[in-house]
């Protein structure tokens, strides 16, 4: 594969409502992200965007296309992409593979929900229909997996509940410097142990939260001389991040049928496949972004993608191992939980925080010092899908 560099990124702040329209908020993202790479939106030769819940919520079909309209791009080749909570990375890998090709010289790639659209009941539905026909027939959703595989966790690794607890005091801590946050509030351990109560062992600080919100990126050729001409803000154009490798991987649709409760297949199957193609191995990564829509959810997946052996990544986060100056910084940004979960931008704004870690352009509380390689993985469903993402700077 060719030298693929992210030149440019932009988000907009995510938060429980935003009251632009979803276009309008995918149009934000894209002109911070054109803008940061020091391009003119001209210069965009195609453009893929990410939605999950839009014909859900009744909101705008053919994103992409009013999109192209929006920032007076058309003529560019444009797709829409779906991976339910994975829809993000999944879109990344798109204008990465697009770019890699040859058939675009710059691709700018977005992600974006407006969770808001709707009421908690329809929101709720949707993503339920995330999960298996027949397990949606029998009422269970996601928090019913996270609670059970919490559960599972707690006892099979002799964990107690703080454990759970800690994940997310470490994530609102992390969120409180990030200006594009959606809770910038340090919880305590007793808060969250005292949050009402959502799925047994789970409750409310151990989920993460409907959230409206878009993130975007420029994705090129790092040959091409053109892409930042110094213009960007805010960043070291001498450290240009690019895409070492990604991967991903499906796992057994059914939760019911997998045959442990702790394993999720496709993260294990997809990191493996990332860290083959760079390479690498866990210990040569600097930072982290975990799709943590539960607190347990940080533990297995660090687990399944070789960070830390089965039954011990609970130890080392009550230790600060996975603090942001710890041996391996989890989620800096704040993760789903804090930073928030927009179903469509989740997987964007990992890697967003990921360029913003390794350019090194972040204020001194909330950068992780000397980060030069990191990773992203952007988990559909109750691990359905699972897509990794490896940048170096």
């Amino acid at each position: 594969m060719p030298q693929i560099t992210l030149p440019g990124v932009g988000m907009t702040q995510f938060a429980s409502a935003d009251h632009r329209s979803l276009v309008s908020l995918a149009a934000t993202a894209c002109r911070r992200a054109v803008d940061d790479a020091g391009l003119d939106r001209g210069d965009v030769t195609s453009l893929h965007a990410g939605t999950a819940l839009a014909e859900a919520l009744g909101q705008q079909s053919g994103l992409a296309n009013a999109l192209a309209g929006a920032l007076g791009i058309e003529g560019v080749s444009a797709d829409r992409v779906e991976n339910t909570s994975a829809t993000g990375a999944t879109a990344v890998h798109r204008g990465i593979e697009a770019v890699a090709s040859g058939a675009s010289a710059v691709a700018l790639v977005v992600g974006a929900e407006r969770m808001s659209a709707a009421d908690t009941s329809a929101v709720t539905d949707a993503i339920s229909r995330l999960t298996h026909s027949r397990e949606y027939a029998q009422g269970l959703t996601l928090p019913s997996f996270g609670g059970l595989a919490a559960g599972a966790y707690l006892d099979r690794h002799d964990a107690p509940r703080e454990a759970l607890a800690a994940v997310a005091v470490k994530n609102h801590r992390n969120a409180v410097a990030n200006e594009v946050a959606q809770f910038r509030r340090e919880v305590t351990v007793e808060d969250a142990l005292d949050s009402p109560v959502v799925a047994e062992p789970l409750r409310l600080y151990d989920c993460c939260p409907m959230s409206d919100g878009a993130a975007a990126v420029v994705v090129t050729r790092g040959d091409r001389d053109e892409v930042g001409d110094g213009d960007r803000q805010d960043s070291d154009a001498d450290r240009p991040v690019r895409v070492t490798a990604h991967a991903s991987a499906t796992g057994t649709h059914p939760v019911a049928e997998r045959p442990d409760p702790l394993a999720i297949e496709s993260v294990r199957v997809a990191g493996e496949r990332l860290f083959d193609a760079a390479g690498v191995g866990p210990d040569d990564v600097d930072v982290a972004c975990i799709h943590d829509a539960f607190t347990v959810l940080e533990l297995i997946e660090l687990e399944e993608l070789g960070f830390y052996e089965p039954g011990t990544a609970w130890k080392a986060t009550m230790e600060g191992e996975t603090a942001i100056d710890g041996a391996l910084p989890v989620n800096p940004g704040g993760g789903l939980k804090a930073r928030g979960h927009p179903l469509g931008a989740t997987g964007v704004s990992q890697i967003v925080e990921l360029v913003w870690q390794l350019r090194g352009d972040l204020p001194d509380e909330r950068r992780v010092d000397g980060a030069r390689r990191g990773i992203a993985v952007n988990v559909a469903g109750f691990g359905n899908n699972s897509v990794c993402t490896m940048l170096e700077a």
